[in-house]
């Protein structure tokens, strides 16, 4: 499921109107239209704030996950803001993609990748 979906999806939910939920968020309801209509993908700041919003994480929102249970806010905001170059995170976690375990090389290159491509943008 695409992240405009998932969103559209929890909108209908609770219940709210584009116009609503986007008031709730702060942003116009066309930005939120074109999100929903997978026209245009939202920036961090306002995945945070729907994410917040429903009590979800944002790699749900991104179709990364189909587990949307995390209800406390406080570990919402946790999950939302993990730092992954913190040495005793990538100790006492694992990172899966496909469903494998990322071996710590491997979840280093990762970090590194991310880095690297963000320094070229």
């Amino acid at each position: 499921m695409k992240y405009g979906n998932r969103i559209a999806q929890l909108r209908d939910e609770k219940r709210l109107t584009q116009e609503e939920l986007a008031q709730k968020i702060g942003i116009n309801r066309a930005a939120l239209s074109h999100y929903e209509n997978n026209r245009r993908e939202p920036d961090y700041e306002t995945l945070q704030r729907i994410s917040n919003f429903f009590h979800v994480t944002t790699d749900y929102l991104m179709g990364g996950s189909q587990d949307s249970a995390i209800s406390d806010p406080e570990v919402l905001q946790f999950v939302n803001s993990l730092e992954l170059s913190d040495q005793a995170l990538l100790d006492k976690f694992s990172l899966t993609i496909d469903g494998r375990k990322l071996t710590q090389d491997e979840a280093k290159r990762f970090i590194a990748f991310i880095r690297a491509d963000r320094s070229m943008n």
